[in-house]
């Protein structure tokens, strides 16, 4: 009985206090969206496309500091340009597309970084870079809320669409389904999760919520229903435990969360019943 009371206590007395239920809510919102676009990403193969523009948004959150707009508009219009640069690259020059993500990502972010030394402003960089979900209020909720409806709006009603993209783009240009639209539709959906990701664990981790979830689901299952589904479950099940064991070790959430991601892909890639490691070790030797 004493240590059900602990339990209740550990998961009861953080959500006692305003900041850490705005934490939660933010956090289940951007872990939700998250995870149902990395399942795209992972299928595509766009894993460094998420990295590249959550880098890009630097001198965009800097830029809109500096003219006084509102952050989110700076991030997704930087976010955007990153992406779109990158395609107009790699359709115009020889280099393959992970070269040209490394080339813009890189100097967009560099371009950052310089800004952010040029000005005087009230944006902590440790805020920007690895996020700060703990000093959200109610309009950040509200913003974040507004992107992750109408990005998962969206996937939804286009969810077959960007399924066989993703998993065979000249079949889908075969079949009549506008590919350049749906290129560049998963692009700016990739973009506003981004932004989103931004209060919960800053560029530097954004990469990683959009990578792992869809990673872990993909050891587990060979459909994309439960897929989906387990990624989003994964993605949830970590922003909670992330969340509440930030608050008893006083540590930062962003990467708590990160951090139980990783721990969940690691049994995952050991223990998942048939593309897992044992397992297909296993198979190896009966052979």
């Amino acid at each position: 009985m004493n240590s059900v009371n602990a339990i209740l206590d550990w998961v009861i007395v953080p959500m006692s206090y305003p900041f850490m239920q705005r934490a939660l809510a933010i956090a289940l919102l951007v872990g939700t969206v998250c995870a149902v676009l990395s399942c795209y990403l992972v299928l595509r193969g766009w894993s460094l496309m998420g990295d590249a523009i959550s880098h890009g948004v630097l001198p965009g959150i800097v830029v809109a500091a500096m003219v006084g707009i509102p952050l989110v508009v700076g991030a997704f219009a930087a976010g955007l340009s990153c992406a779109v640069l990158t395609g107009y690259l790699k359709e115009n020059s020889r280099l393959k597309e992970d070269t040209v993500m490394g080339i813009v990502f890189s100097g967009m972010f560099a371009l950052g970084i310089v800004l952010f030394a040029r000005i005087e402003t009230d944006l902590h960089l440790t805020h920007i870079l690895f996020g700060n979900m703990l000093g959200v209020d109610t309009r950040d909720l509200i913003e974040m809320g507004v992107i992750a409806g109408v990005t998962l709006l969206i996937v939804l009603v286009k969810r077959r669409d960007f399924l066989l993209y993703c998993f065979d783009p000249s079949h889908a240009r075969v079949v009549g389904l506008p590919a350049r639209t749906l290129h560049y539709g998963l692009l700016v959906l990739l973009s506003l999760t981004i932004v989103a990701a931004l209060k919960v664990v800053g560029i530097i981790l954004a990469v990683a919520m959009l990578v792992a979830p869809g990673a872990i689901a993909y050891l587990l299952t060979d459909r994309f229903e439960r897929m989906l589904v387990i990624a989003t479950a994964a993605a949830t099940g970590s922003c909670v435990a992330g969340t509440l064991v930030s608050y008893h070790i006083d540590g930062a959430t962003g990467p708590c969360i990160v951090l139980i991601q990783a721990g969940i892909f690691i049994l995952a890639f050991l223990f998942a019943p048939k593309r897992g490691m044992l397992a297909l070790r296993g198979a190896a030797l009966s052979y």
